[in-house]
């Protein structure tokens, strides 16, 4: 076991960014060199994700909250903090800065922004570096249109306004990456970003 504490590296950014393919490709580079990478996302497969899953947007916000809330604590004990434990790095699609940029801007003033965010770092480890993936709303709807169905969570103007809380976040380790760009150039930039955090040098 490595004495070394592992590495977490978030993904953010509204639905359609391209989050899911620059996380696949950054792990595939770290794993053809040598590294452990543990992948995963939120809401997870677990109980509670499910449950989010299935309700797609659709639960009263202090119900949504608390399913966060408990499949995000679950993910920590069970997956996160076991693999940083033991020195892997640790990408994952969506993270609570997700929750404070969807959940915080649907108009609960004792659910901000601000305050989701205190809420999760009360339990969950900060990320060391977290990408924002940043696309227009237009082309993100482009892109989860050719997916299929949306959810309510992608409506033009929820991913305004999570646009909004993404671009006012202030975190550390949050940096903005340009999702306009074809994918290798955006996985060229991701990588430049990642590669110091990772202890490497941009190749």
């Amino acid at each position: 076991m490595s004495a070394q504490r592992g590495i977490l590296i978030a993904f953010e950014g509204i639905d359609g960014a391209g989050k899911t393919t620059q996380l696949g490709r950054l792990a595939r580079r770290l794993e053809a060199q040598g590294r452990e990478v543990v992948c995963s996302r939120e809401p997870t497969t677990g109980p509670w994700g499910r449950k989010i899953r299935e309700a797609a947007g659709r639960l009263p916000l202090a119900d949504e909250l608390e399913a966060f809330t408990e499949d995000r604590r679950a993910h920590v004990a069970e997956l996160i903090a076991p693999a940083l434990a033991r020195g892997a790095v640790v990408l994952l699609d969506r993270y609570y800065p997700s929750s404070a940029a969807y959940q915080g801007t649907r108009g609960d003033p004792a659910l901000s922004v601000a305050a989701v965010l205190a809420h999760n770092e009360a339990f969950a480890p900060r990320p060391d570096l977290t990408l924002r993936i940043d696309v227009p709303v237009a082309l993100g709807l482009a892109r989860v249109g050719q997916r299929g169905a949306a959810t309510p969570f992608e409506t033009r103007a929820t991913l305004e306004a999570v646009k909004g809380a993404f671009d006012q976040m202030r975190l550390p380790g949050l940096v903005h990456i340009d999702g306009v760009p074809d994918v290798d150039a955006v996985e060229a930039a991701v990588w430049a970003t990642a590669a110091p955090v990772l202890g490497g040098a941009p190749a």
